[in-house]
C-alpha cells in the first residue's frame, strides 16, 4: 500500500490529507482522508518539518492501513549535504520500516541535480529524495506514475483534496478538533 500525504493551512488550522493506493500506476484512490488539526509551528525554511510532521503523525494514528511507502509533499533529504528534511524525520519516526518519498515542486538550496524528474512533456523538474528506498527506485516509480503532466494524478489528487478542505472545512472526515499538538 502507498500512502500520499500533503498539508495545507487555513489561518490557525492545518489540513492534512492523504490518499491510499495500490499500484504506482494506479489513477483513482482506494481511499482518502483529512484530518483538521491545530498549527504546531511557524513555517521555517529548513524547518518545515517542525509544522507538517505532527500533523500528519495524528493522520497515520487515525488510519487502520499501513503503507509500506509514503509519499510527502516535500524532501526528504535537504541540499548536497542531505541534512534531514520533513521525509527523513518521518522516516525515522516510524523506525525506519516505511519507506518515505519526497516529491517537491521547487528546489531547496543546493539541491543536487541528480534529484530532478522530469514527466511529460514538462521542461520543469520534480525534486524526488528518499529513505528507505534507493533514490534511483524512487525516481523511477514518480516519474512512471499515472498522468501525463508534470505532477502524478494522485499527487494532484491530494492537493486537491487538501485545498477543498481549507475552501470547505465541516466536509472534514475526522473530527475537526483534532489536535496534532
Amino acid at each position: 500500500m502507498i500512502l500520499a500525504v500533503d498539508v495545507a493551512y487555513r489561518k490557525e488550522t492545518a489540513l492534512v490529507g492523504a490518499v491510499l493506493f495500490r499500484d504506482w500506476a494506479d489513477a483513482i484512490p482506494l481511499k482518502e482522508f483529512v484530518l483538521s488539526c491545530k498549527v504546531p509551528d511557524n513555517y521555517r525554511p529548513g524547518l518545515f518539518y517542525r509544522r507538517e510532521l505532527p500533523c500528519i503523525t495524528a493522520l497515520l494514528e487515525k488510519i487502520s492501513e499501513k503503507p509500506d511507502c509514503i509519499i510527502v509533499d516535500g524532501f526528504v533529504y535537504l541540499g548536497r549535504a542531505k541534512y534531514p528534511g520533513l521525509g527523513k524525520h518521518l522516516y525515522d519516526l516510524l523506525a525506519q520500516k516505511v519507506a518515505v518519498i519526497g516529491v517537491a515542486k521547487t528546489p531547496y538550496r543546493d539541491t543536487p541535480a541528480s534529484c530532478r524528474v522530469l514527466r511529460g512533456s514538462s521542461k520543469k523538474p520534480l525534486y524526488v529524495t528518499a529513505a528507505g528506498i534507493e533514490e534511483v527506485s524512487a525516481k523511477s516509480l514518480i516519474k512512471n506514475m499515472h498522468g501525463r503532466n508534470r505532477i502524478p494524478t494522485l499527487l494532484k489528487y491530494v492537493d486537491r483534496l487538501c485545498q477543498a478542505a481549507v475552501a470547505a472545512p465541516q466536509n472534514i472526515n475526522f473530527t475537526p478538533d483534532s489536535s496534532c499538538l
